[in-house]
């Protein structure tokens, strides 16, 4: 069986169900294994984020205008 089939087999399943409960674990198991970016992101990614959120937070910035005028 394909992958489109399977999906339209499990929609069918899921809408003969009436269990509140068990349409609600459902929900809660599809959303928890949505891909979060960040574990997509590789290390050196992830620590170049984490390292421009610490200058943020202790007032290190750059104004737009000034990026502007470096890269132009």
């Amino acid at each position: 069986m394909d992958i489109k089939t399977s999906k339209i087999e499990l929609v069918k399943m899921i809408l003969n169900i009436e269990n509140d409960n068990f349409i609600q674990r459902v929900t809660d198991f599809i959303r928890n294994e949505e891909s979060d970016f960040w574990n997509e992101l590789s290390a050196s990614e992830q620590a170049e984020i984490k390292k421009g959120i610490e200058q943020l937070d202790n007032g290190q910035r750059i104004s737009y205008k000034d990026v502007l005028n470096k890269i132009s």
